[in-house]
């Protein structure tokens, strides 16, 4: 290592003094002159531009969203004065913004001067929860409007409030704050448990408990794969309700034991040869992560298997989806935390499981997932 460390500090040397050079104007100037450099000062300046526009683009899709335009246009092209009409909107100004869903590719401009729906727009409609996931990142925006008081902790955070299960608040749960959660996690879980399943078939399980499985998306698609399979849903039990209506109308009731509890307060329910957290961990701080892992150690029999399921940082390669968007996310909730791959599998093996397998994510902004067994 002693050998190694002058060579890493020549490399780091070297770095900063092209840096130093690069953010001269003089050198910006000099290398759009030139033609290899001419392409690299455009890209990096489009990148740039995109990264400062960012927000006013998510702005513009928040409010295709909220005024239901996008939806509207399922029916058929309209025009800036119709739809500026319907929402009381100056026809110019209603114009701009679909303008701007057009050149975000979420629309389209006819030669009669109407706008239709592009193939991206559409996506965003047939995608389950998506459009109610934009919605609610209007509360994640205005924690985001001081990110620095973010980082500091200098204030409350409006999803703090929103996500109150988080800190094990005494008492119960408001029935529509229940409801808010339970609604917001089975709209965005359908995606996540459908490609957590293609890199972690469950097959051969015979008991699969689902442990914070809200209304039981996650385990409603693995009995669906698994006709034998049977289930335990455990979750808050103002949680319940929902569930129960929800596996019924699936066909699915009497092949799940719903168990309502919270794992802060004990152990958890045994019978399960498979223990699943789907976008659990990220809710919780280190110490009731590694409590929970222990607790599902434990209640898992010799040979049992732990899926872990949720967006992940990239580690030593930082990735936009955990490392930008479900960092400060977390970090607005109050306690969650990203993690990567690899930190919750030494966090999965100081709990005692062994034989980790981490498949390579399909879309890590969905979901990157891994499993463990008990030995024996």
């Amino acid at each position: 290592m002693a050998v190694q460390e002058p060579q890493v500090r020549r490399r780091a040397g070297l770095t900063g003094w092209i840096n130093r050079q690069i953010a001269k104007p003089g050198f910006q100037n000099f290398a759009s002159a030139l033609p290899f450099g001419r392409g690299m000062a455009r890209r990096d300046g489009a990148e740039i531009f995109d990264l400062l526009q960012g927000f006013v683009a998510s702005q513009v899709l928040g409010a295709l969203v909220e005024t239901g335009i996008l939806r509207a246009l399922l029916d058929g092209p309209r025009s800036a004065e119709a739809l500026g009409f319907r929402h009381d909107v100056p026809a110019d100004r209603m114009d701009q913004l679909l303008r701007a869903g057009a050149a975000l590719g979420l629309l389209k401009q006819r030669r009669d001067g109407a706008y239709a729906l592009a193939r991206k727009g559409a996506a965003i409609l047939g995608v389950p929860g998506l459009d109610n996931m934009i919605r609610h990142n209007a509360e994640f925006y205005a924690d985001m409007a001081d990110p620095m008081a973010l980082l500091r902790g200098e204030r409350d955070t409006r999803l703090a409030r929103f996500w109150p299960y988080v800190f094990g608040v005494e008492g119960e749960v408001a029935p529509e704050v229940a409801d808010r959660y339970s609604t917001l996690m089975a709209e965005s879980q359908v995606l996540v448990a459908r490609d957590t399943l293609k890199m972690l078939p469950i097959k051969g399980a015979q008991t699969v408990m689902d442990v914070g499985g809200g209304s039981g998306v996650f385990l409603s698609e693995v009995l669906r794969r698994n006709r034998a399979a049977r289930g335990i849903l455990f979750d808050l039990p103002e949680v319940m309700p929902q569930a129960e209506s929800r596996l019924t109308q699936l066909g699915l009731r009497e092949r799940i034991e719903m168990r309502g509890g919270s794992f802060r307060d004990g152990p958890l329910p045994e019978g399960a040869d498979t223990i699943c957290l789907i976008r659990v961990l990220y809710d919780h701080a280190d110490d009731t992560v590694s409590d929970l892992l222990r607790k599902v150690f434990v209640a898992l029999p010799l040979g049992g298997r732990l899926i872990v399921s949720e967006p992940m940082s990239g580690g030593d390669v930082p990735e936009r989806a955990g490392d930008v968007y479900f960092a400060f996310y977390t970090m607005a909730m109050g306690t969650g935390r990203v993690r990567s791959q690899a930190r919750i599998a030494e966090m999965c093996r100081g709990a005692g499981f062994e034989n980790l397998v981490m498949p390579r994510p399909i879309r890590p902004f969905i979901t990157t997932a891994l499993s463990c067994r008990k030995p024996g």
